[in-house]
């Protein structure tokens, strides 16, 4: 059967939207808390994300009412929305893609798959923020806001009206969606569902859909009839370069002692911004130490389901066997490569034995002209004061 793919809320494809930002409950530093904080003091209120789970996938009057009644602000939900849209408006321009949103858009389009995007959003507003990102709006057959249904998420009908702007059965139609209202809809239409959620650690909520997965990195099209990537290399995913760095800290006492396994951590707090633009999973790439060189690297980025960490962290592990502690020498990490999603595991042996797939397939991998070539890249061999200049 020949399958069509509805896109869905546009929170999913970018990182930052107008009433909700991926993992925002683990970083305040975006757009809408970025906003939100600032005006709330107005009402002598303070942002406290705590009314984001309520407000993921709703239109944005639903939002507003949240904000408003949560917060008891002495304003009506239509004021707030006159008031808080113009400022969020300007900075639409910021917002940024999700990691995989462009790869699957891109993908999708060159094998001819029709696409629909389906928000709770207005068009007008879904229109103008896609515009920032090159391609995005004419891959799109069909688009259509909440402003445009009698009913939004999470009633079907968006869904329904997209399938029939896309002239297909709904039955043929995959939705991705990262908010319960969505997964909701897209079910209630007719359609399979893939659920990449919003919020960190709200797998378990999303039972009603088809498959959850991490990030859309971890989408496999095949497994829906849709044309398979072809991007991967020897079990990895070449990703644009990122970087981060700092001085060795002290981490949770697990690496070398309850796990065999040194790793090198980085503090998160000036890195906030970073790591939300990046999914939880493992990485790969070259760590610069300034004294000793540049070593081939294996990192995992977020919660460690088995460890059920409170906050997101980064924990490279060298792949090196280094004689003594560097804590507080200055680690520089080129991030070149994705391997797998972040998993929990039935016991502490399990988890250490995929670490060191993990370590043998970034080992591997690395030796491949692809990922080889940033060995050399200045920023693993610059000094803390050349970064900061």
């Amino acid at each position: 059967m020949e399958r069509f793919l509805t896109q869905v809320d546009f929170s999913w494809l970018l990182n930052s939207c107008e009433w909700q930002r991926k993992d925002f409950t683990q970083n305040f530093d975006g757009i809408v808390s970025d906003v939100l904080s600032v005006f709330l003091v107005k009402y002598g209120k303070q942002w406290n994300g705590k009314a984001t789970q309520k407000i993921v996938g709703r239109t944005p009057y639903e939002a507003a009412a949240v904000i408003v009644e949560d917060y008891g602000l002495p304003i009506s939900t239509d004021e707030l929305l006159s008031e808080i849209t113009p400022i969020f408006s300007e900075k639409w321009c910021n917002i940024k893609a999700q990691p995989g949103a462009s790869r699957l858009i891109n993908h999708l389009r060159f094998h001819g798959v029709p696409m629909a995007l389906a928000s709770n959003s207005s068009k007008e507003n879904i229109e103008t923020k896609i515009s920032y990102h090159q391609g995005w709006k004419e891959s799109f057959s069909y688009i259509i806001g909440g402003d445009q249904v009698t009913s939004p998420k999470p009633s079907p009908e968006i869904y329904l009206e997209a399938a029939k702007g896309l002239k297909v059965d709904p039955s043929s139609c995959l939705v991705i969606e990262d908010s319960l209202p969505g997964v909701t809809a897209g079910k209630a239409a007719g359609m399979e569902v893939v659920a990449v959620p919003s919020l960190p650690k709200q797998t378990h909520l999303f039972t009603s859909a088809d498959e959850v997965i991490n990030s859309l990195l971890d989408l496999q099209p095949e497994k829906w009839g849709l044309p398979a990537f072809k991007d991967w290399i020897e079990g990895t995913l070449p990703i644009e370069p990122w970087y981060i760095g700092g001085p060795v800290i002290k981490g949770f006492g697990r690496g070398s002692k309850v796990l065999g396994i040194p790793t090198a951590n980085l503090s998160t707090e000036d890195y906030s911004a970073i790591l939300s633009e990046h999914p939880s999973g493992v990485y790969f790439g070259w760590a610069g130490l300034a004294t000793r060189g540049v070593y081939k690297m294996v990192m995992s980025i977020g919660w460690n389901p088995y460890f059920n960490n409170t906050e997101k962290t980064i924990e490279p592990w060298l792949l090196h066997d280094f004689n003594e502690d560097f804590y507080g020498e200055d680690l520089r990490l080129a991030i070149v490569g994705y391997i797998r999603p972040e998993a929990n595991f039935p016991s502490l042996e399990s988890l250490v034995a995929k670490i060191h797939e993990d370590g043998q397939i970034a080992e591997k991998a690395l030796e491949l002209p692809q990922y080889s070539k940033y060995r050399d890249d200045p920023y693993l061999k610059s000094s803390p004061q050349q970064q900061s200049s």
